[in-house]
């Protein structure tokens, strides 16, 4: 199969998606504490649980879609599928396993599939947010969805 790539362009202001694993979601608080005042800059949107926290501990707009055990994991993978994330930061305990692991995988595939700069881990989140990328218009390539179909028609 042959998928053609098209070129987009990320804007200044992110759509970010900020996700934790149970275990990790107080590491995320404290990396998002020492990093609010970039993040307020850009839309934050998280699994539920992980939201719902983000929006106590910092005090910002935080739009919390349904726990990630529940779909909100998939939701975000259907998010990024859609072009409606910029950025997955996703600190996920890589000693745990999850009853909801495939939908991590999926996540994560969907992720590298559309391109998107993934953090999971402070160390990487912390590359990723000094990145002038971070705070400028980017372009990447995607897959030409659209120039696929026309094909498959």
């Amino acid at each position: 199969m042959t998928m053609y790539k098209k070129v987009v362009t990320t804007p200044a202001t992110k759509r970010i998606a900020l996700v934790a694993h149970d275990n990790m979601k107080q590491e995320l608080i404290r990396w998002a504490q020492e990093h609010k005042e970039k993040l307020i800059c850009h839309h934050l949107m998280a699994t539920g649980t992980t939201g719902n926290m983000l929006k106590k501990e910092l005090g910002v707009e935080v739009e919390a879609l349904i726990s990630g055990p529940l779909g909100g994991d998939q939701q975000l993978g259907g998010l990024i599928a859609e072009g409606k994330i910029d950025v997955l930061i996703f600190f996920w305990d890589p000693f745990e396993p999850m009853p909801h692991d495939p939908d991590i995988k999926a996540l994560l595939r969907v992720a590298a599939v559309w391109n998107i700069p993934i953090a999971c881990s402070v160390s990487s989140a912390n590359f990723l947010v000094s990145s002038p990328l971070f705070e400028n218009e980017f372009e990447k390539t995607i897959p030409d969805y659209d120039r696929y179909l026309n094909e498959r028609i």
